[in-house]
């Protein structure tokens, strides 16, 4: 069976994508940051031996330096980090952000991801998926409105830092991804939020699985359209 090395799936888009892959037959490695039980731990007791759970805080260089180390002699057919977070106040203006939001969003959104996919990336096999969540919001040429300058300025360069990873990859084999999933209505994107999981998760899920016979970067939506960097 395949298998999946998911970052970032204790809840919203992450447990959905987790459900959806083992839904298509997959096995399933999922983290979660320590403490209570959440949505990925009921979903591995209702499919043992298809799901399994690791703690991790990507933004703690030591557990990413540890999970490495548990799963040394693992092999993955797909890395997908999708942990993400946005500032307390989304409307505020670049401006108006304090230093520590700046910071702590640009550590948890664009650093965090790109040193997990950094230290993990040898553990998928040399023809398997690497991908992060991005957002549309993340792309430069699209921004007409503005609004949410924190977040879109996060996913913007934790963008530019993967075309700098696919830059330096000497495997011409190497499918790589930053995906949009779209705003859904998670903790995460709010109840406003115009598409529902099963409207984005479903399909996000084949684009990636079609990207895994296809190398190269590319910046796709959840319907497999690509967005502009």
């Amino acid at each position: 069976m395949s298998t999946i090395l998911l970052i970032g799936a204790s809840r919203g888009l992450g447990h959905a994508m987790a459900e959806e892959f083992i839904g298509k037959g997959w096995n399933v490695v999922g983290t979660v940051r320590a403490g209570a039980r959440t949505p990925l731990h009921h979903l591995a007791d209702a499919h043992p031996g298809q799901l399994e759970i690791e703690t991790l805080d990507i933004t703690a260089n030591d557990q990413i330096h540890a999970l490495r180390h548990r799963l040394a002699k693992r092999v993955f057919d797909v890395l997908f980090v999708n942990a993400g977070t946005t500032n307390p106040d989304p409307t505020q203006t670049i401006g108006q952000v304090s230093t520590e939001d700046f910071v702590n969003l640009m550590i948890t959104n664009a650093l965090s991801p790109m040193r997990v996919l950094e230290a993990l990336a040898d553990l998928v096999r040399p023809d398997g998926l690497l991908g992060v969540m991005s957002s549309g919001q993340g792309s430069i040429a699209n921004n007409h409105a503005g609004q949410r300058e924190l977040y879109r300025g996060t996913k913007a360069a934790l963008n530019q830092f993967m075309r700098s990873f696919a830059a330096r990859q000497d495997n011409a084999r190497r499918p790589m991804l930053t995906l949009a999933p779209g705003w859904v209505r998670t903790e995460l994107g709010g109840e406003q939020a115009p598409l529902g999981i099963a409207d984005s998760i479903p399909s996000l899920v084949n684009v990636m699985l079609d990207k895994l016979g296809r190398p190269g970067l590319e910046y796709l939506d959840y319907q497999g359209r690509t967005v502009p960097w």
